[in-house]
C-alpha cells in the first residue's frame, strides 16, 4: 500500500451522495456520515441532500446586461500531454475566477461547434414555464462491516458497454467554511450550504435545480470544508447552460424563507444523528472539544438542532446570521468555478461571464484566522470509548503550514516511509510481532489537516488485543524509526522515486466521472497557483533535503497527541464530549516515557529504509495499432481460452490508449463457500461466497511479474500460529462489528431471507471460536486441490501476454480442474403471490437511536436476452426518485436517508424504498412510503409527455454515457461476466429498448407490481426498530401483513429460482 495517504481524512460536512441519479452497488451498506474534513467518494447515484439556503433579504433584481471577461488565458494550464481537453482560465469584473475546460469528446459529432445543439434555445423556454412547475446517502477507518456472500446483490448495477456520449458538469469552491461559524450558531457554514438550494428569485420553487438536473440525466452535491463550501453537479451534455442558470442562482439571489430554513434545520440533525454512532466522526470531534480553547478547531462543524436551534432560544436572530455569513463570504473574490462542456470555450466563457456577472464583488483576500499556541497539549493520551469493537491507536503530530512547498512535497517523503508496507518498515516490524493488522500515515486532504494554519500529519494503526496493551512500546518503535530516518539523513534517491511515479501517474492518469474532476480543480484554484490546478497533486519538482530535516524536528512527543479509541476503555473517571455525548479519558503520558521517546538509545536491527523499487515500470508503449478507433467499430471481449481448469476473456484497449491493464481472476474453490502498490500495481483479494476474487491492476509492464510472485506464495502458503491467531481475533471482531449501522442491518436482513444459502454473522462467529489451526491447513489441502479460474484481462495487454497471463496460473498452480456440478450457483427465494411479507428486528447496537424501513419488491428473474424489464425498472426510478425525496425528506423531513432504486441480486430484478429516521418509529416510516407509492399511479398519470420525454432521453443519455476511465470499464465488463450474462453491449440494448417504451406501458408495469390489489405485487418490509422506539407498536398491523419470525424455517418452505449465476 502506498506510504502517504490521502484516505486518513479528517471528516469534512459532506452532503456526500449524489443528490439524484442512479443508486450504485455498495452505497446502501456504506452507511455514510459526515464531519468536520471526511469528504466521502461519491457514489454515483442516489437522492441524498437537498441542502437549501433562502432570504428576502437578499432579493434583488437581476440585470441582463452583457459581462465580459477582465481577463482570459488559453495554453496556461500544466496538463499531461495525453490531455485532449482545452484550458481556459477568465476573471470577471467582481473577482471571480472560472477554469473552463473544452472536452472533445462530449461531442465526438461536433454537433455543439457552434452551441446552437445545446440546451441554450431550450432555456428561453424553460424560464418561461419555470415558475409554473409544481413545488414537487476490509478495513478502513471505521472497519466497515463484514461483506456478506450477498453483496453480489448488485444494489442498482449500471451495466455500460462501448458509451458514445459524456456528461457536462461544473463545480462552485467559495473560500469559507465552518472555522467562519460564528461561536453563537455552531454549524452554520453546513446549514448555509444546505439553504442555498431551496430557491433563488429567479427559480423560486424549492426542488426547481434538483427536478431539472433530475428529468436530464443529472445529479449534485455539496460539503463544507473548514475552510472552503464546494457545490458541484454534472447533466446531460445538452443541458449545461440551463444547469448553469440555476446554479448560478446560488450565488446571485437566493431566497431566504423561514419555513424553509426550518424545515432544513431538521435535515441538518437528521444527518449529524446519521453520525452520531459513528466512531470516526466521534474522534474527529473529540480533536476538536479538546483543542486550545480560543483555537479555530475548538468547535462544533456539523451543527444540529440543538446548536442551531438552541441559538435561537439564547436570542440569536439565526436568519440574520446566516444572511450576514452569505453577504460577507459570497462574493467573486472568494469564488472559484469550474465548468467541463463540449462547446467551444468561447460559448462557454459567454456563459459564464452572463450568468455569473451579478454575483457580487469583493477582494480577493482570503478570511484571516488567528491561532495562537498550538493546537493540542503536548503530553496527552486520550482514551476513546468505541460503539464498535475496535483497536486503533492515531498519532498526530502538528506542522506548519506547507501548501507553498507543494512542488517539494517534503511531508509526502516522511509519509512513504513511515506508512511504508514492504521488508524493513514500522508496519511489517509491528506486523511480524502481532501488534497490528494495518498502518497507514500522511497529511490528510482535508479539515485542519491541509489548513492555512497548520498541517497535520497523522498515523492511524489498527491493533490487535495485544497491541492495544503495548501501545507505549508500539509509539517507541516509531521514535526508533524516526530516530534511524534521521540518522541516514534524507535519501535523493527516494525521492526521485517518487518523482517518477508523480510524473507517471500525471502523464496517464485516468480521466474522473465529470463532476468529480469539476470539484476537485475548483478546490485546487484554491490551493495552487492557476498553472498547476492540475499538475500541483502530482509534482515532485525541488528536492530540499534541509526542508525535510527541518519537518523532521516536528516529530517529538511533546508536538504528539495520542488518541485510542477501543470498545475496552474502563475508568471511574470518565469526561464526555458534550456534542456527541462520547465518553473519554485524559492521562498525561509519563515523563519517563517522553524523554526515552525524545532520544531512543538503540533501534531494533530488524527496521531499516526500503529497497529499490522494483515493479516501477520503463515500457510505456501502446499496444493498441490503430490510433484513432471509432468506438463503435470495437469488438466486445472474445473468450480466448475455454478449457475444464480455465476460461480467460480478453479485450484490447483501443479507447484510453494508457499504459495500463486490469486483471480480474474469480476462482471457484473445491469444498468452500506490498511495494507493488507504490509503482501502482493494486491487488485485491475478495471472497464471495464460495469463490475467490483477485485483481491485479495497474502499469502494464509488471503485472505478470506482480501475479508471478502471488501465485508462487499462495502455492506453498501454511499460516503460522501467531498469524493465524492475529486474524482469527482480526474476523471475529469484523463478525462481531458487522450490522451496527442500521441501513447495512436491513440489506443483510433481506438478503439473508432472498438467498438460499447465505449463513449468518453470528453462526460464523460461533464457528469460528473452534476453529483450530489444524482445522484450517486440513482445509488448505481440500481448496486447492480442485478449482475453476473464469478471467478477463483488459487494457494494454496482447493476446499472447493474456495467454501468457494463463500460463501463470498452469504453471503455478498444479491442481485439478473443479467439475461443472461442483461450483456453487446461488438461488433466490420466490415470493408467493401476494406476498406481504414483515421482517422485525432491534438495532444491534443498543445507543442507536436511528431507525430503518426498507421496503423491498420482488419484480422477476432476468429473462435470457431481454432487456425490456430492467429499461423499465431504471426508467421507473428516474421518474419517481425526484418526487420521493422532495415528498418524504424535503417536505415531511422523515429524516435523512429517503432513498430508492433498483436491485438485482443474482439476476432476480427488484426495487427497493429505504427511509432512516431518528425521530420517526418504524411503522410510522412504513406508513408514509405506502402512501407516496400509492401516489405513483397519479403522478405518472398526471406526468405530461414532454416531461416523460425528458426522463426517458436523459436515463438513455446515462445509458450511453462514456465510460470515464480503463477502470470503468472493466468493471462494466466484469460485471457482466460475474453474472454470467455475457452481453457486453447491454447498455446499448437497454437503451434501444428504452426509446420504445410509452407512458402507458410504465403505468401498466407499475399497476402490475406495485398496485396492492394485484397478485404480482409482491413485497416485503424490513424494519429495524431504533433504541428509542417500541416493537410492541407492530400489534396494530394489519392481518394480511406475514410476520416472519423465524428466517430459517420460512426459508425451509419457501420456493426458490433455479440458479442464473
Amino acid at each position: 500500500m502506498l506510504g502517504f495517504f490521502r484516505d486518513i481524512r479528517t471528516l469534512s460536512l459532506v452532503d456526500s451522495l449524489p443528490r439524484f441519479g442512479l443508486y450504485s452497488k455498495g452505497q446502501l451498506e456504506e452507511g455514510n456520515s459526515g464531519g468536520i474534513g471526511f469528504k466521502r467518494p461519491k457514489k454515483e447515484i442516489l437522492l441524498q441532500h437537498n441542502y437549501f439556503f433562502t432570504s428576502r433579504y437578499l432579493l434583488r433584481a437581476r440585470t441582463m446586461s452583457v459581462t465580459k471577461a477582465v481577463s482570459s488565458l488559453d495554453d496556461v494550464v500544466v496538463k499531461s500531454p495525453n490531455d485532449r481537453r482545452l484550458y481556459r482560465v477568465i476573471e470577471l469584473e467582481n473577482g471571480l475566477s472560472a477554469l473552463l475546460i473544452h472536452d472533445p469528446d462530449i461531442y465526438l459529432d461536433g454537433s455543439a461547434a457552434d452551441g446552437k445543439k445545446t440546451d441554450g434555445d431550450q432555456m428561453d423556454k424553460d424560464d418561461e414555464d419555470g415558475e409554473e412547475e409544481e413545488d414537487s446517502d476490509g478495513s478502513s477507518e471505521d472497519d466497515d462491516d463484514e461483506e456478506m456472500e450477498g453483496d453480489e446483490d448488485e444494489d442498482e448495477v449500471k451495466e455500460k458497454g462501448d458509451h458514445q456520449t459524456k456528461k457536462a458538469a461544473a463545480a462552485m469552491c467559495v473560500a469559507m467554511g465552518s472555522f467562519l461559524d460564528p461561536p453563537e450558531a455552531q454549524g452554520l457554514a453546513h446549514f448555509l450550504e444546505h439553504m442555498l438550494f431551496m430557491g433563488s428569485t429567479e427559480f423560486p420553487d424549492e426542488n426547481e435545480y434538483d427536478s431539472y438536473l433530475s428529468k436530464h440525466g443529472g445529479s449534485s452535491n455539496a460539503y463544507t470544508e473548514m475552510e472552503h463550501t464546494c457545490y458541484h453537479f454534472e447533466v446531460k451534455r445538452e443541458f449545461l447552460q440551463g444547469a448553469l442558470k440555476r446554479f448560478s442562482q446560488f450565488f446571485v439571489a437566493p431566497l431566504m424563507k423561514t419555513e424553509a430554513m426550518e424545515r432544513e434545520l431538521l435535515a441538518v440533525d437528521s444527518e449529524f444523528n446519521q453520525a452520531l454512532q459513528n466512531d470516526a466522526c466521534r474522534l474527529q470531534q473529540l480533536q476538536c472539544h479538546t483543542s486550545t480553547k480560543g483555537h479555530p478547531l475548538n468547535r462544533f462543524a456539523w451543527g444540529n438542532k440543538k446548536s442551531l436551534s438552541g441559538a435561537m432560544e439564547n436570542g440569536v436572530d439565526l436568519r440574520e446570521c446566516i444572511v450576514k455569513l452569505y453577504k460577507e463570504y459570497y462574493h467573486g473574490g472568494l469564488m472559484k468555478l469550474v465548468v467541463i462542456g463540449g462547446e467551444p470555450l468561447d460559448l462557454l466563457e459567454s456563459w459564464v461571464a452572463e450568468l455569473f456577472g451579478d454575483v457580487k464583488n469583493g477582494s480577493k483576500i482570503r478570511p484571516t484566522l488567528v491561532a495562537e499556541g498550538p493546537i493540542w497539549e503536548g503530553g496527552k493520551l486520550y482514551r476513546l470509548e468505541a460503539v464498535r469493537d475496535v483497536h486503533t491507536l492515531n498519532l498526530t503530530w502538528t506542522l506548519p503550514p506547507l501548501r507553498h512547498a507543494y512542488v517539494k512535497k517534503p511531508e509526502d517523503y516522511l509519509a512513504h516511509l513511515l506508512g511504508h508496507e514492504g521488508r524493513g518498515s514500522l508496519h511489517s516490524f509491528l506486523k511480524v510481532k502481532g501488534l497490528i493488522t494495518s498502518l497507514s500515515a500522511g497529511v490528510g486532504d482535508d479539515g485542519i489537516n491541509r489548513s492555512s494554519l497548520a498541517y497535520v500529519f497523522g498515523m492511524s494503526i489498527h491493533l490487535t488485543d495485544s497491541g492495544l496493551e503495548k501501545i507505549y512500546d508500539i509509539i517507541g518503535y516509531i521514535y526508533q524509526y524516526l530516530k534511524l530516518l534521521r540518522d541516514a539523513s534524507p535519501q535523493e534517491w527516494i525521492f526521485k522515486e517518487l518523482q517518477d511515479i508523480g510524473n507517471m501517474d500525471f502523464r496517464y492518469a485516468e480521466e474522473q466521472a465529470a463532476d468529480d474532476y469539476a470539484a476537485e480543480l475548483s478546490g485546487n484554484m484554491l490551493a495552487y497557483p492557476v498553472e498547476h490546478v492540475i499538475y500541483g497533486d502530482y509534482v515532485y519538482q525541488t528536492w530540499d533535503p534541509k526542508m525535510i530535516e527541518d519537518l523532521m524536528g516536528f516529530f517529538t512527543p511533546k508536538n504528539m497527541r495520542i488518541d485510542v479509541v477501543s470498545k475496552s476503555v474502563k475508568s471511574e473517571e470518565f469526561q464526555t464530549e458534550p456534542w456527541f455525548g462520547s465518553r473519554y479519558v485524559e492521562e498525561d503520558v509519563p515523563l519517563t516515557l517522553m524523554e526515552t521517546w525524545s532520544n531512543p538509545s538503540e533501534v531494533d536491527t530488524s527496521l531499516h529504509l526500503p529497497s529499490k523499487n522494483q515493479f516501477i515500470p520503463c515500457d510505456f508503449s501502446i499496444r493498441a495499432i490503430n490510433s484513432d478507433a471509432d468506438p463503435k467499430s470495437q469488438s466486445p471481449p472474445k473468450c480466448l481460452i475455454d478449457e475444464p481448469l480455465m476460461k480467460f476473456w480478453y479485450k484490447l484497449d483501443e479507447t484510453f490508449k494508457v499504459p495500463r491493464a486490469n486483471t480480474y481472476f474469480r476462482i471457484n474453490l473445491k469444498g468452500a463457500y506490498d511495494s507493488a502498490s507504490i509503482a501502482k500495481l493494486e491487488t485485491s483479494l475478495s471472497m464471495y461466497g464460495d469463490k475467490l476474487e483477485l485483481k491485479v491492476y495497474g502499469f502494464n509492464e509488471k503485472i505478470p511479474a506482480l501475479l508471478s510472485k502471488i501465485l508462487a506464495i499462495a502455492k506453498s502458503f501454511m499460516p503460522s500460529l501467531d498469524r493465524f491467531k492475529v486474524i482469527k481475533e482480526n474476523m471475529e471482531r469484523g463478525f462481531r462489528n458487522s450490522n451496527m449501522k442500521p441501513l447495512n442491518h436491513s440489506t443483510y436482513l433481506r438478503l439473508q431471507l432472498l438467498c438460499k444459502r447465505i449463513y449468518d454473522s453470528d453462526e460464523k462467529l460461533s464457528v469460528l471460536n473452534d476453529l483450530s489451526l489444524a482445522d484450517l491447513n486440513s482445509f488448505i489441502s481440500v481448496v486447492r486441490s480442485q478449482i475453476y479460474i473464469e478471467a478477463l484481462c483488459h487494457g494494454n495487454l496482447s493476446e499472447d501476454e493474456t495467454v501468457n497471463i494463463s500460463n501463470i496460473f498452469k504453471n503455478s498452480l498444479t491442481v485439478e480442474p473443479l467439475p461443472v456440478k461442483c461450483r456453487h450457483g446461488e438461488q433466490i427465494m420466490c415470493f408467493p403471490l401476494n406476498a406481504k411479507l414483515v421482517r422485525d428486528v432491534t438495532v444491534k447496537n443498543k445507543s442507536e437511536t436511528n431507525s430503518v424501513v426498507e421496503l423491498y419488491y420482488q419484480i422477476e428473474p432476468e429473462e435470457a436476452q431481454s432487456t425490456r424489464m430492467k429499461a423499465m425498472l431504471d426508467l421507473f426510478h428516474e421518474i419517481i426518485g425526484e418526487p420521493l425525496f422532495n415528498q418524504l425528506r424535503t417536505k415531511e423531513q422523515l429524516g435523512y436517508v429517503v432513498e430508492c432504486g433498483p436491485r438485482l441480486t443474482y439476476r432476480v430484478q427488484g426495487f427497493c424504498f429505504c427511509v432512516q429516521s431518528s425521530k420517526y418509529g418504524p411503522i410510522h416510516l412504513l406508513e408514509r412510503v405506502d402512501n407516496f407509492i400509492k401516489d405513483i399511479e397519479a403522478l405518472l398519470e398526471q406526468l405530461d409527455e414532454e416531461s416523460f420525454e425528458d426522463y426517458r432521453s436523459g436515463m438513455i443519455a446515462r445509458l450511453l454515457e462514456k465510460d470515464p476511465s480503463l477502470l470503468s470499464e472493466t468493471n462494466d465488463l466484469w460485471s457482466q461476466i460475474v453474472d454470467k450474462r455475457y452481453m457486453f453491449d447491454f447498455s446499448h440494448k437497454e437503451a434501444e429498448e428504452l426509446r420504445s417504451i410509452e407512458k402507458k406501458d410504465v403505468i401498466e408495469w407499475y399497476k402490475t407490481y406495485f398496485r396492492e390489489s394485484s397478485r404480482k405485487c409482491r413485497r416485503l418490509a424490513v424494519r429495524v426498530w431504533g433504541c428509542n422506539t417500541d416493537m410492541k407498536e407492530t400489534q396494530t398491523d394489519p392481518k394480511s401483513m406475514q410476520v416472519i419470525a423465524d428466517a430459517v424455517a420460512f426459508k425451509s418452505t419457501s420456493k426458490f429460482y433455479p440458479s442464473l449465476c
